[in-house]
């Protein structure tokens, strides 16, 4: 086989591995992501606990964040399992939209010295969010359409 040809027939194999697994592959990671997350909020070893704490402070750190974890181990079941995903994916919207609480409420926090530039390790975790967002956009648009909706 040429170098050419056998180029080109590695490149068709890859771009058909990717068209046939590439969005079922990144639902199931998400929701491993998000199943393996809310477990650590859910027994305590989670890294953000002090992060959730700081953003939303009205809430008692004890309940809220087992409460965030269980919310994210049933999104990341929803996904994993593609059960209900209209829901899942709705929870998902409020839980991503929630972690930028940190940009707006403790910007002390999330950028150094005030500039959104110059993010923090706390405001890098939260800026990644928008890689999690475009996954979601993905995966919700393999989600069925309704019947009105064709």
């Amino acid at each position: 086989m040429k170098k050419q040809a056998w180029w080109d027939w590695l490149d068709a194999m890859m771009v058909r591995f990717m068209a046939a697994w590439g969005i079922r592959l990144l639902r199931i990671c998400l929701g491993v992501v998000f199943i393996w997350f809310g477990a650590l909020k859910v027994s305590g070893y989670s890294p953000v606990i002090a992060l959730v704490a700081a953003a939303v402070p009205w809430f008692a750190p004890g309940v809220f964040v087992p409460f965030l974890g269980i919310w994210e181990m049933l999104v990341g079941a929803g996904l994993l399992f593609r059960v209900a995903l209209r829901l899942t994916l709705l929870l998902f919207w409020l839980q991503m939209a929630g972690t930028f609480l940190v940009l707006v409420l403790r910007p002390d926090i999330a950028f150094q010295h005030g500039n959104p530039l110059l993010l923090t390790t706390e405001g890098e975790f939260v800026v990644k969010n928008l890689v999690l967002i475009s996954a979601g956009l993905v995966v919700g648009s393999t989600v069925p359409r309704g019947k009105q909706e064709k």
